[in-house]
C-alpha cells in the first residue's frame, strides 16, 4: 500500500510539473509576439478573430464583441487588410461566424474584406485552417490575454507569421485563465501528433474578393 501511494504521489507530481512546464514554455515562446494595444502591433495581412459564444438569437457575448472591436480597430488603423472570423457553425443553432459578420458590417467594415471560417471548432483548427484553407501569410490574432499565448504559440508552430493583440476591454474572469492552463496541454499534443482538423475542404484564398455569403 505504501509503495502504491508513493507511485501515485510521484505520478501526480510529474503531472503538475508537466502542466507547469508546458504553460511556462508557451508563455515565454509567445510573449515577444503579443502586443498590449493596436498602436503597438505590427502590420499583417489578416486579423484573425477566434469565435466565442453567441446566443440562439444571434446576440454576441461581451468577449466576442471585444475581439471584434479590436479587429475593427486594427483594420481602421491600417494594420490589416482582411478580417477572418473563425468559429463553430456545426449546427443550424450553433453559429458564431454569421452574426459576427453582420456586426462587422454594421460597424462599417466592407463585406469584401470579411472572411468566415465555419469550421473553427477550436483554436488549433482555426490556425490550421487559416494556413491551409485561407492561405494566410501573416496574422494578428485578436483575443483576450488568457487566450493569446496559446493562440499565438499554435499559429507560429504551424508556420504562420503570427502576433497577438490584447482584446481585454471588459473584465476577465479568473476561471478563464484556469481553463486555459489546462487547454495548453491539449494544444501541445495536437502539435506533437500533427492532428488534422475535422473538416478541411476547398481553399478560400484570403486575397479573393469574389465571394458571397447568405
Amino acid at each position: 500500500m505504501k509503495r502504491l501511494l508513493h507511485i501515485v504521489i510521484l505520478a501526480c507530481g510529474a503531472l503538475v510539473v508537466g502542466v507547469l512546464t508546458t504553460n511556462v514554455v508557451i508563455y515565454l515562446a509567445s510573449k515577444p509576439y503579443i502586443y498590449a494595444s493596436v498602436s503597438h502591433a505590427p502590420e499583417a495581412q489578416t486579423a484573425l478573430v477566434p469565435g466565442a459564444s453567441v446566443s440562439t438569437e444571434g446576440i454576441l457575448s461581451p468577449i466576442f464583441i471585444d475581439r471584434l472591436d479590436t479587429a475593427i480597430s486594427l483594420y481602421e488603423a491600417g494594420k490589416v487588410s482582411r478580417i477572418l472570423v473563425s468559429g463553430d457553425n456545426s449546427t443550424a443553432i450553433q453559429n458564431e461566424v454569421n452574426p459576427a459578420r453582420l456586426y462587422l458590417i454594421r460597424k462599417g467594415i466592407p463585406d469584401a474584406v470579411i472572411f468566415l471560417d465555419h469550421a473553427g471548432f477550436d483554436t488549433y483548427s482555426s490556425m490550421y485552417r487559416a494556413r491551409d484553407i485561407f492561405g494566410v501569410s501573416s496574422i494578428l490574432i485578436s483575443t483576450q490575454s488568457f487566450h493569446l499565448p496559446r493562440a499565438v504559440f499554435i499559429a507560429r508552430m504551424l508556420g504562420i507569421e503570427a502576433s497577438g493583440v490584447n482584446a481585454d476591454i471588459g473584465h476577465m474572469l479568473f476561471r478563464n485563465y484556469v481553463r486555459e492552463a489546462l487547454a495548453n496541454e491539449k494544444a501541445v499534443l495536437n502539435l506533437i501528433f500533427h492532428r488534422k482538423p475535422k473538416y478541411l475542404g476547398e481553399s478560400i484564398p484570403i486575397e479573393d474578393d469574389d465571394r458571397s455569403y447568405p
